[in-house]
């Protein structure tokens, strides 16, 4: 069986979650608890050039809010 993530004839959605990070998900698969559609349905790389566009700072939500009460230190 293909794995779904890498089939280029599907559409998919781009989903993030409450920390702001991005996953590429199969249009036809339910949306996982948790995790909203930011972008899509699309071509898979269109939506792969979505998240590399737009998820810049790979670092949770969390940290960076933690990060900026910090001065830029970690918690």
């Amino acid at each position: 069986m293909p794995n779904p993530f890498d089939d280029d004839s599907r559409e998919f959605l781009a989903l993030c979650n409450a920390e702001e990070q991005y996953s590429l998900w199969p249009q036809d698969i339910a949306v996982p608890e948790g995790w909203r559609a930011v972008y899509g349905p699309a071509a898979r790389e269109e939506v792969i050039g979505y998240i590399d566009r737009t998820w810049t700072d790979m670092r949770p939500k969390s940290l960076r809010d933690a990060m900026a009460r910090n001065d830029g230190l970690p918690a």
